[in-house]
């Protein structure tokens, strides 16, 4: 094809793209032959958008189309409330003397014949194209400029099940779905209360994906739902696929290793965020729900930690944390120790690792590295593989491939140990984002203890401290209540209290409502 021919044909499609915006602005035709011929025009023929044009009433008949999107609405319904209604309530409204006029036609079908929860008017086309997208089954009469919507959303979906993240021993056992209504009413299961409150807006030109915030009003502080807001009617993009798009547009700080909003498929751990004052933010398409202002131990804390009885809950809670550093630094501890400071290691210790790197050719740094970019390899593939077949891939793999590398010499059998101690660390983590920042940061301090030693590892904790006290989520310090320091609200950040003594919701988030619970001691009955 010449270039003219091209030019001319890019000229061609560009003046139907911009005929066709221009139609997006009209007003419903009278005619419903063009309004047919339009949708047509606008969704190219789709093969999954059904239209019915039927003739209504017999006396005085007026021709009608019902048009609908095949795989989004419940057909059944469609059959049952649209069709029928309007082909046999008609009729027999006509038999009884109720309709006379095409006018009493329209008001009789709006008020007495379309009896589905949901109806709504549409004069212009852009409402006519959300809802038919939307699920929605389209009614237009002839001779007038204006149709009904009527709610007919019935696609396939995923039932509720257990969450594949942040499992429990003890607690519920749903997660959320890919479903916005299903998700909301899971909430709504556990707060019944009338100022939970759900806002809904679209966000994407092309995808139009339904975004909602959920808050308790007099719970939550103005300033942060206000702020919600306007960070979400900044967004200006094509499509929103997934929360994760909405996290990234609208987080306080585009460079950081640390997740600034909280994200689960826990209905329970979201209402509990709720409680608290803060606000949830649901994409359509997706069970990972967003929580704003997040906080750094938010992402050590599980909702499991309040089923249990406080002291397991204070112990298990301390344990992750130990786990984080132990993830974070042992591998930079192990490399600072064997290159720069031999004389910390005891004797007997020293001995045995000498004799164990005796004929491995690299020095420690190059043996961590190694070892960490095999197991994160192992880790991604147990991850993207079938379930059934990534787990044993993961075990299988880190097993032979660990025994391998120590026969042949490539590594010490003490740096698989390390490894393996820091990759199980790594699990400890009951939020998938924190561990994945760990993951990153712990070859950081590998590369500062292969350069400085234990100085090194000193360093970078004192630039991740400063960091994280630099950090914000949603005006609120990250590392509250830490820093600045809240004596009061200790009783469930390093440890759990019991619930008879958490009195207080967390006042930086929380400024309203700060009474949650007024339960005495616990303490035996007198005889």
């Amino acid at each position: 094809m010449s270039r003219f021919k091209i030019f001319n044909t890019l000229k061609d499609n560009k003046e139907t793209v911009d005929k066709i915006s221009d139609d997006n602005n009209k007003s419903l035709h009278k005619d419903i032959s063009k309004n047919i011929s339009e949708v047509k025009q606008m969704l190219g023929n789709s093969f999954d958008i059904v239209t019915r044009e039927i003739k209504i009433g017999e006396t005085n008949s007026i021709e009608a189309v019902v048009i609908y999107t095949d795989g989004l609405v419940d057909k059944d319904l469609v059959h049952n409330y649209v069709l029928e209604t309007l082909m046999i309530d008609v009729r027999k409204a006509e038999s009884e003397k109720k309709i006379n006029s095409d006018q009493e036609l329209y008001n009789f079908i709006k008020n007495s014949t379309l009896t589905t929860v949901e109806l709504k008017e549409i004069d212009i086309f852009p409402d006519l194209y959300h809802h038919l997208l939307s699920g929605d089954t389209i009614v237009l009469l002839n001779g007038f400029p204006k149709g009904f919507a009527v709610g007919s959303r019935g696609w396939e979906d995923r039932g509720v099940q257990e969450p594949s993240s942040q499992q429990v021993v003890r607690g519920p056992k749903d997660a959320f779905t890919e479903t916005l209504r299903t998700n909301t009413a899971l909430i709504r299961r556990r707060i019944k209360d009338p100022n939970l409150w759900i806002e809904t807006q679209k966000i994407g030109k092309k995808t139009q994906t339904d975004v909602a915030i959920a808050y308790i009003n007099g719970l939550v502080t103005e300033d942060i739902v206000l702020e919600v807001k306007q960070r979400l009617n900044k967004i200006d993009i094509d499509s929103i696929l997934e929360s994760g798009y909405i996290e990234e547009l609208i987080q306080d700080e585009a460079y950081t290793p640390f997740p600034t909003m909280y994200n689960s498929e826990r209905p329970d751990s979201i209402s509990a965020g709720l409680l608290e004052g803060r606000v949830a933010i649901l994409v359509d398409g997706t069970p990972f729900v967003l929580l704003v202002p997040a906080l750094f131990i938010d992402f050590f804390q599980s909702s499991e930690d309040y089923y249990q009885r406080s002291d397991i809950g204070s112990l298990i809670r301390l344990l992750r944390f130990f786990a984080f550093f132990l993830a974070l630094l042992t591998p930079s501890a192990y490399i600072a120790l064997t290159t720069f400071h031999q004389e910390m290691i005891p004797t007997t210790l020293l001995t045995s690792i000498a004799a164990q790197r005796e004929g491995v050719p690299f020095p420690a740094f190059i043996e961590a590295l190694i070892m960490e970019i095999t197991f994160e390899i192992l880790r991604e593939a147990g991850v993207r593989l079938p379930r059934a077949v990534g787990s044993a891939i993961s075990i299988v793999g880190a097993l032979v491939l660990g025994q391998a590398a120590v026969e042949a010499g490539i590594v010490s059998a003490t740096m698989v140990i390390v490894v393996s101690l820091t990759a199980i660390s790594s699990f400890v983590s009951p939020t998938y984002n924190m561990a994945i920042s760990v993951r990153m940061l712990r070859f950081g301090f590998m590369i500062l203890a292969a350069t400085f030693g234990l100085y090194g590892i000193i360093l970078g904790l004192i630039l991740m401290v400063l960091h994280l006290t630099g950090l914000r989520s949603f005006g609120i310090p990250y590392l509250s209540p830490m820093a600045p320091l809240a004596v009061g609200e200790q009783k469930d950040a390093l440890i759990r209290a019991p619930l008879w003594m958490q009195t207080r919701r967390p006042k930086l988030i929380s400024q309203k409502d700060k009474i949650r619970e007024k339960t005495e001691k616990p303490k035996p009955t007198r005889q």
